[in-house]
């Protein structure tokens, strides 16, 4: 339930990126979401004229396959920030797979690539490693905001306890006065009661005194 696959991300196109993530939208309500658009990205043709350059050593050829690469590697982020990228309903940027480490190395190791897609096209590039990376801190992310919410309930809940324990607290304060009073009555009855027995003795002893006699 936290990502869809083939989503079209801008209203009124028939553009899909292939992932993207649901993220808690800036309403309180669940249903509200903003995608973060993900799309795989892999320029083979290019990366292999580059490889083999490199393996032929020929820096003439490596220059102009990775010329070549950084172009398309451009083309790629804009054609993602073109189709995919549309706030509100969507974050503010996107995410760029490749699908290979080694991909993903020859990409970084361009200078002010990274920096350029970032900047111009606002697009985050990862590879398998860093994608997974991404997920896992997204993943975390979730679960705080499900803590969050789960605390917020139970702040509430302690709250409404605590009025009803302070309801109760005066409920056993008058139970507690009802109680002292009726004890002090108890305590006056009984001290009647003594009082009563010891006149009742006193007749007594006089009356058996009086039938001795």
């Amino acid at each position: 339930e936290q990502y869809e696959a083939n989503v079209a991300t801008k209203a009124g196109s028939a553009e899909r990126v292939e992932f993207a993530l649901r993220l808690p939208g800036p309403d309180d309500d669940s249903k509200s979401v903003v995608y973060l658009p993900i799309d795989a990205k892999f320029p083979s043709e290019d990366y292999q004229r580059l490889i083999e350059a490199e393996e032929a050593a020929d820096p003439d050829a490596v220059a102009a396959a990775a010329k070549s690469l950084e172009t398309s590697i451009k083309g790629c982020a804009r054609d993602i920030s073109e189709k995919y990228i549309s706030p509100p309903a969507t974050t503010d940027f996107a995410i760029l797979f490749l699908p290979t480490e080694g991909l993903y190395a020859e990409v970084i190791r361009r200078t002010g690539l990274v920096e350029w897609c970032q900047r111009d096209c606002r697009v985050a590039i990862a590879g398998p490693t860093t994608l997974a990376a991404l997920l896992n801190s997204l993943q975390m992310g979730f679960r705080t905001l499900a803590i969050q919410k789960r605390s917020s309930e139970v702040w509430g809940l302690l709250g409404a306890v605590k009025t009803e324990f302070g309801k109760f607290g005066d409920v056993l304060g008058k139970v507690k006065k009802k109680l002292d009073e009726a004890s002090r009555t108890v305590e006056q009855a009984e001290t009647r009661t003594r009082v009563m027995n010891r006149a009742l003795d006193r007749k007594s002893t006089r009356l058996n005194s009086s039938h001795r006699t």
